[in-house]
């Protein structure tokens, strides 16, 4: 996993402007069943990538917090909302709450989250490739391409079996 990681950045890289140019044409030409077709390459791609041999995108991201988020994560870690937006958190360029620093404070040495059931929004949905309304989040899913595997095979999978 280790050398897939390292190598991954320049592969998104080397394959962006491809990319861009297939979500583009798919934005004109968006398949009406495109989010079934997403929700089966999620599902097949998940099947062979265990998320606990790679956690990089809790290594080199933060997802945004909701305030359900920081309702629900701080009523876990028993403090006042306040309380864990001061230890933990801060507002970012587009006034979203985010991680204070990544790695990830609650990824633990072994890969798992050390708040899993509480986890963000962000967390749980990431890749976000299985999302309603895929089309709408090209710029989002190429950026995740330079860091999840599974992100980046989903679009290489895309790109062979949907035709625009």
């Amino acid at each position: 996993m280790q050398e897939i990681l390292k190598a991954l950045p320049g592969m998104a890289k080397d394959k962006q402007k491809e990319n861009k140019k297939f979500f583009s044409k798919l934005k004109k030409k968006t398949p009406k069943d495109l989010d079934l077709q997403m929700q089966d390459m999620h599902e097949e791609e998940f099947s062979r990538i265990n998320c606990l041999d790679c956690a990089n995108c809790c290594k080199t991201t933060g997802p945004l917090f909701t305030n359900k988020d920081i309702e629900r994560i701080s009523k876990f870690l028993k403090l006042k909302p306040q309380q864990f937006i001061d230890k933990y958190l801060r507002i970012d360029e587009d006034k979203d709450y985010v991680l204070q620093q990544v790695p990830c404070t609650f990824l633990g040495h072994d890969n798992y989250c050390l708040i899993y059931d509480v986890r963000p929004k962000a967390c749980r949905e990431y890749p976000h490739t299985d999302r309603k309304d895929f089309h709408k989040i090209s710029n989002l899913t190429i950026k995740n391409t330079a860091i999840c595997p599974a992100a980046y095979n989903i679009v290489e999978e895309m790109k062979r079996r949907i035709k625009v």
